[in-house]
């Protein structure tokens, strides 16, 4: 399959119509939590579009030409901090500002008729975070204060029909279709690869103390993005992403029942993130919802 055929508008008689951007409801929140004093958390939510640059008019309002363009993707991401005194926050957010140059970068080279497959594709979304992870690296070794930083990267991008997944670490993405919540993400922690190995049991995978204790991450010694494709043209379905602060106190049988009742993106945003701070709110609680809203009949 040809990537660039997912740039294009569907022919007549094909299954589906892209959603406009004004049928897209967007949001994120990030809050400290309860305990912690800084937030480490990072969260973006973007349109990719072709830009253009007015650099000189005798037109009086040179906005009626800058409109962006047809839309070329969605990006939703959220990031989790690693790092003593404000490192865990810096690193959250040099990686979020870094994959998202890559990304879009590479999406506009795309856009432009660049062939390619879908296997390079995914070759440069594994490439873009592992950019990411040079860069917080190279920015960690610069700085005492920063050694040892890193951060968690969890990155959702839509290009309709599908959205591409790119996870580093535990922060997770959902899938909400057909009613039922879907993870689409690993949590790349020791204890999760305890259970993998079969040395520790699923059952005590939650309350392992090596539940939170990063095997890979951005920034750190060892970063190993993993992709996944799911495919999203379902009007009405959601798209969650979230740092370990939710899930730490909020169950993924509670997520779904919130996003089956949800009357918007900003209310299940809200209505989760207190959920949690409810709950006690031990680490900083950051999610990020979207869906394509069905169409009027």
């Amino acid at each position: 399959m040809k990537l660039a055929s997912l740039f294009s508008v569907p022919r007549s008689g094909a299954p589906g119509v892209r959603p406009r951007d004004d049928e897209l409801d967007l949001f994120g929140l990030t809050h400290p939590g309860c305990v912690r004093k800084e937030n480490q958390d990072h969260f973006l939510l973007c349109t990719v579009h072709p830009q253009v640059l007015v650099h000189a008019t005798s037109l009086p309002d040179s906005q009626a030409v800058t409109a962006p363009g047809q839309r070329i993707a969605t990006l939703m991401l959220v990031a989790d901090g690693v790092g003593g005194g404000s490192a865990g926050s810096v690193a959250s957010r040099i990686a979020t500002e870094a994959v998202t140059q890559y990304v879009s970068s590479a999406l506009r080279g795309y856009h432009e008729g660049v062939a390619t497959n879908e296997e390079q594709f995914v070759t440069a979304l594994r490439a873009a975070a592992l950019g990411a992870h040079e860069v917080v690296r190279a920015q960690a070794e610069s700085t005492r204060e920063r050694r040892g930083m890193a951060t968690t990267l969890c990155l959702g991008i839509v290009v309709w029909p599908w959205m591409y997944v790119v996870q580093v670490g535990d922060s997770r993405c959902y899938y909400f279709t057909g009613g039922r919540l879907r993870l689409l993400t690993r949590d790349q922690t020791v204890a999760q690869q305890l259970v993998e190995d079969g040395a520790m049991s699923h059952d005590d995978l939650r309350t392992s103390p090596f539940s939170h204790v990063l095997a890979s991450a951005i920034g750190a010694s060892e970063a190993n993005p993993e992709i996944t494709k799911v495919d999203v043209k379902e009007r009405g379905s959601v798209i969650l992403l979230c740092t370990d602060g939710l899930t730490k106190h909020v169950s993924d049988e509670e997520i779904e029942t919130a996003v089956r009742s949800m009357t918007s993106s900003e209310q299940v945003c809200r209505a989760l993130v207190q959920l949690a701070l409810d709950r006690g709110g031990s680490d900083n609680v950051t999610l990020v919802v979207g869906r394509a809203l069905k169409q009027r009949q």
